[in-house]
């Protein structure tokens, strides 16, 4: 999953920037309100960190031009402790959830995941799909009640095919919600994931989870089991 962390306060942006990378998301960054605006109408993300007081542009300016411009993807705001006013304007302003300051990063963590499981359509912290069950929370895969060993890129791989289940996904969509802005994407790379992903998840191919649509990407194929 690709975020996109607006912070100006150095020190806190680098911890959020690699706490994240940690938890496997791919981290984008941003010093001001006018450089988080660039990065979130130029690229798509799965959910954006905007602190509220940025140099430039205001965060609740920010939000609100992030949304004029279309764009949906999920918001969790930073304040100071006691600003109730500020979470409310957030909130009104077009966030979806804040956090207040300090925090830890394991709340950080957890609202995100929240977030992006209502944005993708599901409430709880697994996706059952078939015999496949992906736990968001441990980022652990079991097939049939057997756990997988995944590597990282084949874990973020298969988690944002399953969170758009029955949507074709096309290799630049992929690859950018799975390399950082200044990796060296190979498509053929993606491929070699594809193809070692099936054989994890359905070594003698009765499943087929992951079709290749061609000319257009790769789609998710099983359906969910409530």
């Amino acid at each position: 999953m690709r975020l996109l962390v607006v912070e100006d306060e150095s020190l806190l942006r680098q911890q959020l920037e690699q706490g994240l990378s940690n938890q496997g998301f791919v981290v984008d960054v941003a010093e001001d309100g006018k450089a988080g605006l660039y990065f979130s109408t130029e690229y798509d993300y799965d959910a954006a960190i905007i602190d509220l007081g940025l140099p430039e542009i205001d965060g609740i300016s920010l939000i609100k031009q992030v949304r004029c411009a279309d764009k949906q993807f999920p918001i969790l705001i930073l304040t100071a402790r006691g600003d109730w006013q500020d979470k409310v304007a957030g909130l009104d302003a077009g966030a979806d959830d804040y956090v207040v300051k300090p925090f830890r990063l394991e709340e950080i963590v957890a609202r995100l995941n929240a977030l992006l499981r209502r944005a993708a359509g599901f409430a709880k912290p697994k996706l059952n799909f078939g015999p496949l069950t992906l736990d968001l929370t441990a980022k652990r895969l079991s097939v049939s009640g057997e756990n997988i060993d995944l590597t990282a890129y084949e874990y973020k791989l298969l988690e944002y095919l399953m969170m758009h289940p029955g949507q074709i996904i096309s290799k630049t969509e992929l690859t950018e919600h799975l390399y950082a802005q200044d990796y060296d994407r190979d498509s053929n790379v993606l491929e070699v994931f594809v193809r070692r992903l099936r054989l994890k998840l359905d070594p003698q191919q009765t499943l087929k989870p992951i079709e290749t649509v061609r000319g257009q990407g790769y789609r998710f194929c099983l359906a969910e089991i409530g």
